[in-house]
């Protein structure tokens, strides 16, 4: 084992960061690597020249920044570029990229000198695409192929964009110690023995990590085994001195210092050994007696070390996300045709509900391969009949709900207001259900559904919503639900389980799936709403990642078991209610 995790440690890259103030770990970093295939040839006598350039958006101001540019490789058509992009990613957020290829003919590094303002031609222009980093992760392999273009009338070929993940400290390890031989602390009795452990900082400063569980009345403690990330440990530095400080709990908080040692992760990864054998030393009380020795020992019985698995390993090996929304028509949102309900369609400016579902819709369509989305309405009268309906299919198709993209669900929605009539009440159990169904007949990894339900008003259906929420949640399955509007919105709040878990009929869900948010709170007051919907859709996506993956954890799937190549669940049709 000692040449595995030594292995490991040595494969490993030193590039990732742990704050030692806030403890927060920063974006997951991934990197690009740009490849480009049949490219225009702009030299006379040879081959292009070709470079990369990448430009990012800024969410404010949305102008675009040059980030960083790859290197020029010479007489070729069919780069493959060395100089890769490292950039945080955030699964929460729509991060635009452009790609723009030159040929470069020259050492200057101003794109103006490659231009020929004369003749109004970009002779060293090859070509540009934009995408953002989501389609690019969310890609099969994490690799997306996409047409150049920017010349009418040429075709500039192909860039080949890959995304990995650096995967640096990422691993958490698991050890166990025993003491042996601990100096006695209370009078009446053994002590009662805890380890705490400190990270050394590069200002010669200590930063606590972690604390073992209390063993009480004894000098011979055998701890439980713990877990730990390897960042928070040595922050990427495996030399780096670890201080292990061992104490006499007391109940009133003074605890009594025995002593301490120091290690590293190097050494503590060589697992149980005569190097990890530990003399407990009381500096204070080795000053004061001349025989002094040591204040007992410490051992380490267990050490083993284990990836964590993250997000973007289960979508690089196939998991998809499934993206369905469910639109209240309940009569409560006022009458479509006036402009004071939340239904209004205004010729100017998207209402609350369309620009909710856009927000979000348009990052969670980069991780679904083929852009089909079901999209439902809850508390209705649907023609011809006028019967209610708390589940029908926007596109009237109760065959095959799915729209094309947002712009198919914006476009599905519309055309409900103009023929369905809003009623009541407003049920969210069928929905979830709906969603339930589908999620149930796939949990082995390789798909993951969300729900976006956008509302107005005060859940009807609260006890058998809350059942379903418990059912779903033992499902790959997650919650979004978009308050819009002036109600009270208590009930969402107790649905959303951050500070107590919501149950059903004594059963408490196995996971927290639901996120809440009123959108009142996202109406920017300068009227920038590109800028307000950039942080709804950050704060309602921000949870996604990790319910995933304590689902995936929950069933023992690792993203190795998740297949590439799969069929969608066959399932029957949309029921009509």
């Amino acid at each position: 084992m000692e040449g595995d995790v030594m292995d490991k440690l040595e494969d490993m890259a030193s590039v990732c960061e742990f704050d030692p103030v806030t403890g927060d770990i920063p974006a997951t970093k991934v990197e690009i690597t740009v490849s480009c295939r049949n490219l225009l040839d702009r030299d006379t006598f040879s081959k292009s020249d070709p470079l990369c350039i990448l430009y990012t958006q800024g969410a404010e101001s949305k102008q675009w920044r040059e980030f960083g540019r790859t290197e020029v490789i010479d007489n070729t058509l069919n780069p493959d570029f060395v100089r890769k992009y490292i950039l945080d990613y955030f699964f929460e957020e729509k991060q635009n990229l452009r790609f723009d290829i030159y040929d470069i003919d020259s050492k200057s590094p101003d794109l103006a000198k490659h231009v020929s303002i004369a003749t109004l031609c970009v002779f060293d222009f090859l070509g540009q695409t934009f995408c953002t980093l989501g389609e690019i992760v969310g890609s099969p392999g994490s690799r997306l192929e996409k047409p150049l273009g920017g010349i009418p009338g040429k075709n500039c070929g192909k860039i080949i964009l890959t995304a990995e993940e650096l995967g640096n400290c990422r691993d958490s390890a698991t050890m166990q110690f025993c003491a042996n031989k601990l100096d006695k602390k209370d009078f009446f009795g053994r002590s009662d023995p805890f380890m705490v452990f400190y990270r050394s900082n590069e200002d010669r400063t200590f930063t606590i990590c972690h604390k073992t569980e209390v063993v009480k009345s004894t000098l011979n403690p055998v701890w439980q085994p713990f877990n730990i990330p390897v960042r928070a440990l040595c922050n990427g530095d495996y030399d780096r001195s670890i201080k292990v400080e061992i104490y006499d709990w007391d109940r009133d908080g003074s605890h009594d210092f025995i002593g301490e040692f120091t290690t590293s992760y190097r050494d503590l990864s060589r697992g149980q050994s005569q190097f990890n054998v530990y003399e407990v030393v009381n500096s204070k009380k080795k000053l004061k007696k001349r025989r002094y020795i040591n204040s007992g020992s410490v051992t380490l019985l267990s050490f083993t070390v284990e990836a964590e698995h993250t997000f973007l390993d289960y979508i690089k090996t196939g998991t998809q996300i499934h993206f369905t929304v469910a639109i209240d028509f309940t009569a409560s949102n006022g009458n479509p045709s006036q402009s004071t309900s939340l239904h209004y369609m205004n010729p100017y400016q998207m209402n609350a509900y369309a620009m909710a579902l856009k927000a979000v819709g348009e990052i969670i369509q980069d991780y679904d391969s083929d852009k089909m989305f079901p999209a439902l309405g809850f508390g209705a009268k649907l023609p011809p009949d006028g019967r209610v309906s708390h589940e029908f299919p926007l596109n009237g198709n109760a065959d095959n709900p799915y729209c094309n993209g947002m712009e198919g669900i914006l476009e599905a929605y519309h055309q409900s207001l103009k023929t369905v009539q809003l009623y009541g009440p407003t049920n969210f159990a069928p929905v979830i259900n709906h969603v339930a169904r589908y999620a149930d007949a796939v949990q082995d990894g390789t798909q993951y559904f969300v729900l976006l339900i956008i509302t107005d008003g005060v859940i009807s259906d609260m006890a058998q919503t809350k059942e379903a929420i418990v059912n779903a949640a033992k499902l790959p399955m997650s919650i979004i639900i978009v308050g819009v509007g002036q109600a009270e919105f208590d009930a969402m709040v107790e649905l959303d389980g951050d500070d107590v878990r919501i149950s059903s009929r004594g059963k408490l869900a196995e996971r927290d799936i639901v996120q809440f948010v009123p959108f009142r709170d996202y109406m920017d007051r300068t009227g920038n709403h590109v800028l307000s919907m950039a942080r709804l859709a950050k704060d309602v996506l921000a949870e996604i990642p990790e319910q995933l993956i304590l689902y995936m954890k929950s069933r023992g799937i690792k993203p190795n078991q998740t297949p590439l190549d799969y069929s969608p669940p066959v399932l029957s049709p949309t029921p009509t209610i």
